[in-house]
């Protein structure tokens, strides 16, 4: 998304900073004569101001937990502050708001992976992985995909990975509690570019502070967090000479042209039909001979359908006859429920919105875009666009409310600020080096794969994911160009749910089990 999501210049030290920090900074007295204050000013100038003063003083909040998991007590320190990202160590330039956990029964950190963790947008802070799939605390979701009822609370999360790795949970600039610093232009971190600097920046200055340039590292990001992985994994190579073990996308893209409709880009119609037919049969849509098979099963064909016959549709355009045109749309109503009249009058192109409003318009209902298991109800059926995603009502606000509270009452950290779940603040979003074409950085973590040749990437895709839909990736690593001999280093796992199947719970087990799996098989030989 998470969330749906989701996302770097020079800018040197990171230092830390808590908004309960007591920070003074003197002033010269009324009475001194202007000949004193020209000394006071110069001697500032001659060593470090007064805001640098207060820049420099550092403060996190540390506290303590344990959380069982598989059966073992797993104890944790959780350390939550912000690190200041500054210019050739002097200016600060924004406060980057995090959250660590790291085990505290480990005799040798420098053997212990350390994950670094981000959502997407771009616009998302972190709280969707933290308290959804990977922290030591959760919510706890109805497996039939129907809303909490208010108020919320948490459980302790038996399927977190901190048994396994630690974890730093990074809300960039302008999310979650990250600002950019008094006086400083928010348009220098947001764009891709810009966002690459200061999430890098983060990267190298945590791992420099805590000391675990040794230890294996990781990054793993949800929705456009795929595409800052990607570019990420290449601007810590190139800027830091930082190598990484492993990178994880969950729900991500990498590629823009995947899911972007309309004008002559087919792509799209292409990888969002499986997803089609994956909704369809949640909401039993489809003939009893398709509804009888496994998710799986019907997905399996979607695809097939798709890269082949479907795609040849597309291509062929105005060229299809009448015959072809109606075997076609006969082919896609068979997998997605939809009347082939329909499909037709849509020239056999179905983008996302006009799906969710019309799968189960004869119930008056609409499917969820970052999660299709969900119904909403729209003022009413007329229309090709539904009025609000269903599964973003049901979701948001169980996350930001246990996320006011957790911060508060278990982390012990304050702030006066918002904490930005998702926010629009960081638009408009500078695409620069794209001008003129989709955005796309499989070329970086191609390069970034190939000059690291131990760089593992696993990718995690819900089924009923609209918003990032598990085709539109897999076309992208179909397309990466990476060389033969390094496509074992790429694995894929599918899950029921959808961008963020992790509370699904039968799904977030399966995650687990896979990404334990995927760690363990990381882990240097020696």
């Amino acid at each position: 998304m998470a969330r749906l999501g989701i996302f770097v210049s020079r800018l040197g030290v990171l230092l830390l900073c808590s908004p309960l920090a007591i920070c003074l900074t003197i002033s010269p007295s009324f009475a001194q004569d202007k000949e004193s204050q020209k000394e006071s000013k110069a001697a500032d100038n001659d060593s470090t101001t007064e805001k640098e003063k207060k820049d420099a003083t550092e403060k996190t909040i540390v506290t303590e937990g344990q959380v069982e998991i598989d059966g073992k007590v797993v104890p944790y320190r959780a350390t939550t502050g912000k690190l200041l990202l500054k210019e050739d160590g002097k200016k600060s330039k924004a406060e980057m708001f995090f959250v660590a956990y790291t085990r505290t029964d480990v005799a040798h950190k420098e053997k212990r992976p350390v994950t670094f963790c981000f959502n997407g947008g771009p616009g998302s802070s972190s709280v969707w992985l933290h308290l959804g799939m990977l922290g030591p605390k959760r919510i706890d979701f109805p497996d039939d995909a129907t809303p909490i009822r208010p108020p919320y609370g948490l459980v302790p999360n038996a399927y977190s990975l901190l048994d396994t790795t630690d974890m730093v949970f990074i809300d960039p600039v302008s999310t979650g509690y990250s600002r950019p610093a008094d006086g400083e232009a928010k348009e220098q971190f947001h764009g891709y570019e810009e966002d690459l600097r200061s999430v890098g920046q983060f990267i190298y200055d945590w791992t420099s502070k805590y000391e675990r340039w040794l230890s294996p590292k990781y990054l793993l990001g949800e929705s456009y967090g795929g595409i800052r992985a990607a570019g990420l994994a290449g601007y810590l190579q190139d800027r830091y000479y930082m190598e990484l073990n492993g990178i994880v996308i969950v729900s991500g893209v990498v590629n823009f042209q995947t899911l972007r409709f309309g004008g002559s880009n087919d792509l799209p119609y292409i990888a969002f039909l499986p997803t089609y037919a994956a909704t369809a049969w949640y909401h039993k849509r489809l003939a009893p001979e398709m509804q009888s098979q496994p998710i799986s099963d019907v997905v399996a064909q979607a695809e097939k359908f798709a890269s082949g016959p479907y795609a040849t549709a597309l291509l062929n355009g105005a060229k299809l006859s009448d015959d072809e045109i109606n075997a076609v749309a006969q082919q896609l109503s068979r997998l997605t429920g939809l009347s082939p009249k329909f499909i037709e009058r849509a020239k056999l192109r179905i983008d996302m919105d006009r799906f969710a409003k019309e799968l189960l318009r004869e119930e008056g209902r609409t499917v969820g875009r970052f999660d299709s298991r969900y119904k909403g109800i729209d003022r009413d059926n007329a229309g090709d666009s539904y009025e609000y995603d269903a599964s973003g009502a049901a979701i948001f606000g169980p996350f930001t409310a246990t996320f006011n509270d957790y911060v508060r009452t278990e982390l012990k950290y304050t702030e006066d600020r918002v904490y930005e779940i998702l926010t629009g603040n960081v638009q408009p979003w500078s695409y620069r080096r794209f001008e003129g074409r989709y955005v796309d950085a499989t070329d970086t973590l191609r390069k970034a794969m190939t000059a690291n040749p131990y760089l593992k990437l696993f990718l995690a895709c819900g089924y009923t994911d609209l918003a990032t839909p598990h085709f539109a990736m897999m076309n992208t690593v179909d397309h990466l160009m990476l060389d033969r001999t390094l496509r074992p280093n790429i694995s894929a796992k599918f899950y029921e749910g959808g961008h963020m199947m992790y509370i699904y719970e039968p799904s977030l087990q399966k995650l687990r089990s896979d990404l334990l799996e995927f760690y363990q098989s990381n882990q240097p030989t020696k």
